[in-house]
């Protein structure tokens, strides 16, 4: 008996819930349309904070996502520093560029001005691909003599040293073409010197990329973009 009176109970509640919406529907079509969508909407909130509504406006995905893998982060030393020290001179083609450097062992600075930009991109693909480049004599054969001049010092382990790098004045360089420019103004390579140091250290080489001011392009002396290769082939881009 029980049974039969909640069956008449919950029939006689859904007859009058439909006569009210037909009435309301005869009364004003676009009021009961617009109450209708209000009811979804406001289920559907309350359903995405967490409230108990029914399943079909929830997301069916929800409680099954699984959180994302964590990435590991793993510590490299860096044996090499490279800044500019535009106190000494603002730098130019003409005038030069004062490079500051730091290493944590002996290397070897290797400045190339006017560097192709297909051949430094060239010794890049040739060291993630064919061959490790980690020492300063690997990296100017791959640049296959593609560039205007070069020339190398020597840092002390350890040592703050300043270095000022310039082409000589009877090349007769004064820029490199207006934009696009298919050379790099200068590009500035550290190596490790010796042997046994480049087994201590998985970054290898240290390639800076540099922007030099001359008479066709006045930008402000600067690093566009400055990379690690390691001893497996990778490659770092520091930020």
């Amino acid at each position: 008996r029980c049974v039969c009176v909640c069956v008449c109970v919950r029939e006689t509640q859904c007859g009058m819930a439909a006569e009210l919406i037909v009435r309301l529907y005869d009364f004003s079509p676009l009021f009961c349309v617009t109450a209708l969508c209000f009811i979804l909407t406001v289920t559907a909130v309350l359903g995405w904070f967490g409230f108990d509504v029914p399943v079909m406006v929830r997301s069916s995905d929800e409680g099954d996502s699984l959180p994302p893998p964590v990435k590991q982060m793993v510590q490299v030393s860096n044996p090499f520093s490279l800044e500019i020290n535009t106190n000494t001179t603002p730098g130019s083609v003409t005038g030069g560029v004062c490079l500051q450097a730091c290493c944590l062992e002996e290397c070897v600075l290797s400045c190339y001005w006017g560097c192709s930009v297909q051949a430094l991109q060239f010794t890049l693909q040739e060291h993630r691909h064919t061959r490790r480049l980690n020492t300063a004599r690997l990296i100017q054969q791959s640049l296959q003599g593609q560039y205007v001049y070069c020339h190398t010092h020597t840092l002390g382990k350890g040592q703050r040293s300043e270095c000022v790098t310039q082409m000589p004045p009877d090349l007769g360089v004064t820029d490199f073409g207006f934009l696009p420019r298919d050379r790099y103004p200068l590009v500035a390579v550290l190596t490790l010197a010796n042997t046994e140091d480049r087994e201590l250290y998985d970054i290898v080489a240290s390639v800076t990329v540099l922007h030099v001011p001359d008479d066709k392009y006045r930008l402000s002396v600067r690093v566009l973009f400055h990379l690690l290769l390691t001893a497996d082939g990778n490659m770092f881009d520091l930020k």
